[in-house]
């Protein structure tokens, strides 16, 4: 796609999440959406899905989500009727755990572990799915990084990269949720990042 990136967000900041969505879709030959089901995926997993229902949802799951996260995921693929496409490590969680284990964000082995539990699957999905359109929950103030970017950016790989919520607040999300009658669930945790204004690479 050529497309003069900074014109377009300056068209789409003032138009709502279903309008963004809509509009991206209708440029695209092969969309997908990625979740990790961390708080409030479900706004855009229903945004995206309202607009098509049949859409490809990849699920890295690094192995290592909460008990709270997994149930969370569950119900969300049943009331949203999701068509999952699940990538996991190649190395299991049990493995690694003898051999690596989980190591701290100071640790020389942490980018390692990042590549093995979530950047290779996420690379693996890219390959075999080949989008054009890529819906991501990315929202300004999440990170330095994020602050950087807009509604629609660029992937290192030249995806279209379309965030529908990038403008909102936690508190708009949650006035969403309640109108929508969507679950959230807080009790998340992200063994890449740690802490939560940090990169795990995955978007950058």
């Amino acid at each position: 796609m050529n497309l003069d990136i900074d014109e377009i967000n300056k068209e789409l900041k003032d138009k709502s999440p279903s309008e963004i969505i809509s509009w991206a879709i209708s440029l695209a030959k092969n969309a997908v959406i990625t979740t990790n089901f961390r708080p409030y995926e479900v706004a855009i997993l229903n945004a995206v899905t309202k607009v098509d229902n049949n859409i490809k949802v990849i699920w890295c799951d690094t192995g290592y989500n909460t008990v709270q996260t997994y149930k969370h995921a569950e119900e969300i693929i049943q009331k949203l009727n999701l068509n999952i496409q699940l990538y996991s490590p190649k190395q299991t969680v049990a493995h690694r755990n003898i051999v690596l284990g989980v190591p701290s964000i100071d640790d020389a082995r942490h980018a390692f572990f990042t590549e093995q539990v979530k950047l290779e699957p996420l690379a693996r999905a890219m390959k075999e799915h080949q989008p054009d359109v890529w819906f991501t929950n990315l929202r300004k103030g999440q990170t330095a990084f994020r602050n950087s970017i807009d509604i629609v950016s660029v992937s290192k790989d030249g995806i279209l990269k379309v965030s529908p919520f990038y403008h909102w607040s936690d508190e708009q999300l949650d006035a969403y949720l309640e109108e929508k009658n969507l679950p959230n669930e807080f009790t998340y945790f992200d063994p890449t990042k740690v802490e939560s204004n940090r990169e795990c690479g995955l978007h950058i």
